[in-house]
């Protein structure tokens, strides 16, 4: 008993433990993963050690749950934080040029100070004794500065050459040698102020030139490939990588922008190929950018940043520029498989630039998202008003679908096309084919996530489509409540029973089989070669998603069911008049008259039995392989005639009343009725439990209204054998299998007056 309410306690502790995380927000729920001295083993053995296995997978679809959460939390703050993140890279790139230029202007101002002090302390020595050693220490000096100024001559000049005929490392390579000596006659003091300041002026205005040699070459057009990147580089090295990179991406913008004036010349439509085109050019363009930014900038944040910021403005152009001229027009018009096809080619090769970092796929989902919704919302009208129209001219007869001219190849082949596309109406194939469209085309569209709307939608035209056939049913609730509408959809009545029953058909073939295999569609799969764990994980977490869907789909049917029952026990319990024919006087009067009866079932019972008779062969005709759904029809019509007998509170009222109640004549006819019922029920296997207690518990009703009169009903009434008998011959003189020409009369016997009457004559009352 200790380890029982030690385990009790456990239990319930872990119970109180996921309702309390249910009500934490996605924050506090994530703390915990977020301390530096968190232990995935200790949380595990923590939660998992007084687990069942039953608890060990909810735990797992909720650590499932917070990762999914956690990493759309995530994006969000990441794109909630980006415009500040960038406006920030692009300041301090700003701050890292003023510091360069800084530098340079107090590098030029210490070479200034320092000729100054030089030339100070040289006319400070020339003012001097004349020392014949100074002098020659002077004169050696002079020649030094004499040679310094020559060569800082020819230096300029070949600087001047090697710019002029744009040979760029050899250029750079001089002015890197250039900055060796003027350090080495700073440090050494072999050059006078005057050339020392001359050679750094003229190093500083060379590479500027140099600089905007280089942005000229990046900026040109016909510059290569490789010819771009090694300018990229030489222009970075020479200090001014803002400036690099900038002209780098404005090199790839004027490409981009001489493709694109080509190709709109060469097309003028947006068709699938021009968009194919269209979006390769782009991404492609963009994939360039990337690589050479990463090859000569590498990932440093500032650089990355501007190229995102660069990608995501052409992104968004040609997103916003395919709306325009493609999807507005086609989610106006419903062309859902257009918008696919549009949006399938531009992700295919957006999805190429992950590899190289850059996701902007998030950036097109959010622009396609809203014009492919309205797409698919004008879908689902469509589907709607064309099915309306199609039941307007519907003879509801089940036919098999139209091949559209393809041959089979073989029998088989005519049979595994039949087994998979079974008989429905016109109006029904007509809906199940759009909704088949519909759905492969939302297919592809999984990463904009719009399977659970497109379901729900297919749920929403589907009960619209069931409430058509509702509607085709003579004298149904609903279309009396619609007549009056002014915009009631007009639907042509199902007049016979075999019309009716197709009616049934198409709604529980369509919930059934036809919809849910079309919305497997919307399953992720694996992809081919690769390892299906992920995929298979989101398919298993999707199987109850999938399952409600299909019971709100039932639920649909059945409504239809019940009122197709609710109808056919009217026809049998009122007359056209509006009398009811099941009441309590077919069993009182009985005890009232002086003639023998003739122990045979009711008339309306009678006609039950036929009804459910005909509807059985009509629904083994029309439901091949799916009897259960016949057998539920029958179980259900049966029900509601037996339910409504037993909570018509006037017919008992008048069977308990003391001024004419129930005799025993009509308790033995109204026992031979319910166990007519039962029989006939049984036999054609939709006798449910819960009809068999009904009416055993109006059986008992009826005999204890008997027994309250102070009549012993079991004194009156013969054995069970001679119910179950007459019910059994009335069967089969109403199916017409009955034979009785060797059978004894025996008053005691229901057959004595039975096999005097007429079949006919009692089955057609």
């Amino acid at each position: 008993m200790n380890n029982i309410s030690h385990h009790q306690r456990d239990f319930s502790s872990i119970g109180n433990s996921a309702e309390l995380e249910a009500t934490l927000s996605l924050s506090d729920r994530l703390k915990i993963f977020k301390t530096s001295q968190f232990d995935p083993d200790g949380y595990v053995s923590s939660k998992c050690q007084a687990m069942t296995e039953k608890e060990i997978k909810h735990l797992c679809t909720n650590l499932l749950e917070l990762r999914r959460a956690s990493a759309e939390e995530m994006r969000k703050s990441v794109y909630a934080n980006y415009g500040a993140f960038i406006r920030t890279s692009r300041e301090i790139t700003d701050l890292e040029g003023e510091l360069l230029s800084m530098r340079n202007f107090l590098s030029s101002q210490a070479t200034l100070v320092h000729g100054l002090a030089e030339r100070v302390r040289i006319d400070s020595l020339w003012n001097g004794d004349d020392d014949p050693i100074e002098e020659d220490r002077s004169k050696s000096k002079s020649k030094e500065v004499s040679n310094m100024e020559k060569w800082l001559v020819e230096f300029l000049d070949n600087i001047a050459v090697l710019l002029a005929e744009r040979r760029v490392d050899e250029a750079m390579a001089a002015l890197d040698e250039g900055e060796s000596i003027a350090m080495e006659a700073r440090a050494r003091r072999t050059m006078s102020s005057t050339a020392l300041n001359s050679l750094q002026n003229a190093i500083t205005e060379q590479r500027q030139k140099l600089a905007d040699l280089l942005a000229e070459i990046i900026c040109q057009p016909s510059t290569s490939g490789a010819a771009l990147r090694s300018a990229v580089s030489s222009l970075k090295k020479l200090g001014d990588g803002p400036r690099a990179h900038t002209s780098l991406l404005s090199s790839h913008q004027q490409r981009l922008d001489s493709g694109l004036q080509s190709l709109r010349s060469s097309c003028t439509s947006y068709g699938a190929t021009f968009i194919a085109a269209l979006s390769q050019l782009i991404f492609s363009t963009i994939a360039k950018a990337a690589s050479d930014s990463l090859a000569a900038f590498d990932e440093e944040p500032a650089y990355a940043s501007e190229l995102v910021t660069w990608a995501v403005k052409h992104t968004e152009a040609f997103a916003l520029d395919l709306k325009k001229h493609v999807l507005a027009s086609s989610a106006a018009s419903g062309g859902l498989r257009t918008a696919t096809e549009c949006i399938h080619i531009c992700m295919g090769h957006c999805s190429l630039l992950e590899a190289r970092g850059l996701a902007l796929s998030p950036v097109l989902l959010k622009l396609f998202r809203p014009y492919v919704e309205q797409a698919l919302v004008s879908n689902l009208r469509r589907i709607e008003q064309n099915s309306a129209a199609q039941a307007a001219a519907e003879d509801w007869l089940l036919v098999y679908p139209p091949v559209g001219g393809r041959p089979f190849s073989s029998t088989s082949s005519l049979t595994t096309a039949m087994s998979s596309h079974p008989k429905l109406s016109m109006s029904a194939h007509r809906f199940n084919s759009m909704v088949q469209d519909f759905l492969e085309d939302v297919g592809p569209l999984e990463s904009l996530q719009l399977d659970g709307p497109a379901l729900e939608g297919v749920l929403q035209v589907f009960n619209s489509y069931v409430d058509l056939l509702i509607k085709a049913l003579p004298g149904s609730m609903e279309n009396e409540e619609n007549l009056e509408g002014a915009a009631c959809k007009i639907v042509k009545m199902a007049e016979t029973e075999t019309q009716q029953i197709a009616l049934l058909a198409n709604a529980s073939l369509l919930a059934e089989e036809l919809l849910p295999r079309a919305a497997i569609k919307l399953l992720p799969m694996p992809p081919s070669g690769t390892t299906p764990r992920r995929s298979t994980t989101d398919r298993q977490s999707r199987v109850p998603e999938q399952k409600e869907w299909k019971r709100r789909l039932q639920r649909s049917v059945d409504g239809l069911r019940d009122s197709f029952c609710r109808q056919h026990a009217l026809e049998l319990i009122f007359t056209e008049e509006g009398d009811i024919r099941l009441n309590s006087q077919i069993y009182i009067s009985m005890d009232e008259t002086t003639e023998e009866p003739e122990w045979f079932p009711s008339p309306i019972f009678q006609e039950l039995f036929a009804k459910l008779t005909r509807m059985s062969s009509f629904a083994t005709e029309m439901f091949v392989g799916r009897e259960r759904f016949a057998t539920i029809l029958l179980m259900r019509l049966t029900e509601t005639v037996i339910l409504w007998l037993s909570d018509d509170q006037g017919f008992w009222e008048e069977i308990e009343s003391e001024q004419r109640p129930l005799g025993p004549l009509g308790l033995q006819q109204f026992y031979l009725d319910m166990e007519f019922v039962m029989i006939f029920s049984s036999q054609g296997r939709y006798l449910s439990r819960s009809l068999n207690q009904v009416i055993k518990n109006i059986i008992a009703r009826a005999i204890e209204a008997v027994h309250a009169t102070g009549i012993d009903p079991y004194s009156v009434l013969p054995e069970d054998n001679w119910f179950v008998e007459g019910a059994e011959i009335a069967i089969k003189m109403l199916t017409g299998n009955a034979n009785f020409g060797d059978v004894e009369r025996d008053v005691a016997s229901p057959t004595a007056s039975i096999s005097v009457k007429s079949p006919t004559s009692n089955f057609g009352d």
